[in-house]
């Protein structure tokens, strides 16, 4: 998980040092999910496909440390049966997971550059998980750019829905509406004592352009050339 910063401007964004405490709190348990604060901590907002490239990077870095341990470790004339050799090294992959409503925003003009939805989308891959309300496959096919890459955009159909939003928890908040047995308890306790998500926060960044409508000044939209 990859916590926006906060120069993305988006209305009600609370600052990225308690949406990471939070995230660390409800992950507590998990033994396969971690929070990377990489891209909050940079002094102004990342474009997504350089947060990619970033999280791909450190994990050819993280692979290549494995590789020197291991060959330290054992003798060389064992080499050929370390599965972590040069001769039997994988690279690794690395996917954006995200909402089926996901694909929706690169149809929105002047959000995307059209080289880094190829990249992001080409390169790296989407997993798209199913949402009320949105039909991917329809994304897909309705533009010529995601129809290119399709065989590396993975639709996963959630067979028990999971329909909690954030917005509505937000909003719940905000009225003083109980949220117990939506969110963790620990991330409950942290809200109320940060007194986070109150009416006054919900208005930050109001009128405020996101950062990318602001910075990427081209007005044609890629996915209907």
């Amino acid at each position: 998980m990859s916590p926006v910063n906060d120069d993305y401007r988006k209305k009600g964004l609370v600052s990225a040092r308690h949406r990471i405490a939070m995230a660390k709190l409800a992950l507590e348990t998990s033994d396969w999910i971690r929070v990377d604060p990489w891209e909050s901590e940079q002094e102004t907002w990342t474009e997504t496909v350089k947060v990619l490239r970033h999280h791909y990077n450190e994990s050819l870095r993280l692979l290549q440390s494995k590789k020197e341990f291991m060959k330290n470790k054992w003798p060389i004339e064992r080499s050929t049966e370390d599965p972590l050799s040069y001769q039997h090294s994988v690279l690794p992959e690395l996917k954006l997971l995200c909402g089926a409503d996901f694909l929706q925003t690169f149809k929105t003009p002047n959000l995307w550059k059209e080289e880094h939805i190829k990249e992001i989308v080409g390169k790296f891959g989407l997993v798209c998980i199913s949402r009320a309300g949105s039909d991917p496959a329809q994304y897909i096919s309705e533009s010529d750019l995601l129809t290119q890459f399709q065989h590396n955009i993975f639709l996963v159909k959630e067979w028990i829905r999971n329909e909690i939003s954030a917005t509505q928890i937000r909003y719940a908040l905000c009225r003083g509406l109980s949220v117990k047995y939506l969110i963790p308890d620990s991330v409950i306790s942290y809200i109320a004592h940060h007194n986070i998500y109150t009416e006054e926060s919900e208005r930050k960044n109001e009128g405020d352009l996101l950062q990318p409508l602001k910075l990427h000044n081209t007005t044609v939209n890629p996915l209907n050339d």
